[in-house]
């Protein structure tokens, strides 16, 4: 198994309330300096990292994106490896969530991750149920 995979599969922490959300924010810009990989799950997968202003600008644009739509008084839909020292977060789509927080055969993939090891194409890795395929199937045969 790949490096991110592992990370991707390991313990994750979630960050419960948004202010931890905005201190893992800061926390990665303090390690700016360290490679950052931003995926947007679905999309190509990135193959080097982002720059330093591209990072800040996702962190500013994702954290506006969940505190508009996750409508709660907790965020709950990011998880980090390392709360003091990230190198790993996955970012859940508030409105793609499923069972993100409990136990699922079939968790939701998130919709974008952050990762200092370069990412692997989710989809791919994690392919859709066969009841899922044999559905869409019959839909559009």
């Amino acid at each position: 198994m790949s490096a991110f995979l592992d990370k991707y599969q390991g313990f994750l922490a979630g960050v419960m309330q948004w202010d931890d959300l905005d201190a893992l924010w800061q926390r990665i810009r303090d390690q700016a300096a360290e490679p950052w990989f931003i995926y947007a799950v679905g999309e190509a997968v990135p193959t080097s990292p982002a720059s330093e202003q591209q990072l800040d600008q996702f962190m500013q644009s994702i954290d506006e994106l969940l505190h508009k739509e996750h409508e709660h008084d907790y965020c709950g839909i990011v998880y980090v490896d390392d709360a003091d020292n990230p190198s790993f977060v996955k970012i859940y789509d508030p409105h793609n969530l499923g069972v993100v927080c409990g136990f699922s055969e079939n968790p939701p993939l998130p919709g974008w991750v952050m990762s200092q090891v370069p990412p692997q194409d989710l989809e791919q890795a994690f392919p859709p149920t066969a009841s899922r395929k044999r559905w869409w199937q019959r839909i559009f045969g």
